[in-house]
């Protein structure tokens, strides 16, 4: 265990990169967010680049999973790590999902300081490529299926609130225009 000094260094060092991380995040209302994003054509290093980039802000911000469009790029690209090992998704195709859902409570980065009911199927196929172009399929249930299909929903252009009851996204879209009005919204991109 460190000395107070140095928890505390830590400590700023974290709340320091948190903060850089959000601000590299778009959040709700900025346009970007509802448009559709575009197949990945080239795996290259600057692919790679991409990926491993978008990883660390989904770390640090902190998150478990993270869209390309959520940080201002159009390409089907989508990052996350529900077990310590992150990983990443090219142009993924969801199918073979469950009949049998599941609502449960939704955050996301770019709807930031709310969370929403929100019912998804309990597993699916994932086919996609790797970000050097190695195809990947599986099937993923529980947590993992959740978060891709949340990520899935952002190459889309649908956010959490878009899936919700009306009335939820009615509280919601209520408590965002407070915190936008304290200016507690903090990310890049325009408000409600």
């Amino acid at each position: 265990m460190g000395s107070p000094s140095e928890t505390t260094a830590r400590r700023d060092e974290l709340t320091r990169r948190e903060r850089e991380a959000r601000r590299q995040i778009r959040v709700i209302g900025d346009p970007v967010l509802k448009e559709r994003a575009r197949e990945v054509a080239v795996y290259d290093r600057a692919l790679r680049k991409l990926a491993k980039r978008m990883v660390e802000i989904m770390h640090d911000a902190p998150g478990v999973g993270l869209a390309a469009p959520q940080v201002g790029v159009m390409q089907r690209l989508i990052v996350y790590d529900v077990d310590d090992e992150p990983i990443v998704l090219v142009n993924p195709v969801l199918d073979e999902l469950s009949e049998e859902v599941e609502e449960s409570d939704e955050g996301c980065l770019s709807v930031p300081n709310v969370t929403l009911p929100v019912t998804r199927p309990v597993s699916l196929r994932v086919r996609a490529c790797d970000a050097s172009g190695e195809a990947l399929d599986y099937r993923v249930e529980g947590l993992e299926a959740r978060v891709i299909q949340h990520e899935y929903d952002h190459l889309e252009g649908i956010l959490i609130i878009d899936r919700t009851s009306r009335s939820a996204r009615a509280a919601a879209l209520r408590a965002l225009r407070d915190l936008e009005g304290e200016g507690s919204l903090g990310a890049v991109g325009g408000g409600l």
